[in-house]
């Protein structure tokens, strides 16, 4: 299916491409987002007329995302999880955790999405994660687990 992008997509494409994809795809994830338009002529010569409006908001996106880098860029959270004597955490630590942690620590609203975590977080020790803030700006934070208390 040819679909228009509205926004640069990471491993996709840029504004203003026809690209062609899965129809899945086009019609659950870059169209439900408005990430892009069916490519019919008239939304060809639509988007070729907003293409610069387009790029001016993707620019300032891509402003604010560089301004919340510079801001957690390569910081240190730490969180405390219960755990066996072996280091093991029961459970692990998700993505909508390290989320609410920044949020309460930095106050910067991070969605869990954004959050791509290097490994699963299952033992104790310190973890890079990997945040997604726009296609072109990453960061990469340091999850520090610690023992909350072990249960025997």
């Amino acid at each position: 299916m040819k679909v228009i992008l509205l926004e640069n997509v990471k491993r996709i494409g840029s504004i203003g491409d026809v690209i062609d994809v899965k129809r899945g795809f086009a019609r659950n994830f870059l169209i439900a987002n408005k990430k892009a338009l069916y490519a019919s002529k008239e939304n060809i010569k639509e988007v070729e007329n907003i293409k610069a409006e387009l790029s001016k908001k993707d620019n300032e996106k891509k402003k604010e995302a560089s301004k919340i880098a510079e801001q957690i860029n390569a910081k240190e959270y730490s969180v405390k999880k219960l755990s066996t004597e072996n280091n093991e955490l029961y459970g692990s630590v998700k993505p909508t955790e390290i989320s609410k942690l920044i949020q309460e620590e930095s106050k910067i609203d991070i969605k869990p999405s954004m959050i791509q975590p290097v490994e699963e977080i299952k033992a104790l020790g310190k973890f890079k994660v990997k945040i997604s803030l726009h296609s072109e700006v990453d960061v990469e934070i340091t999850i520090n687990v610690s023992s909350a208390d072990t249960i025997q």
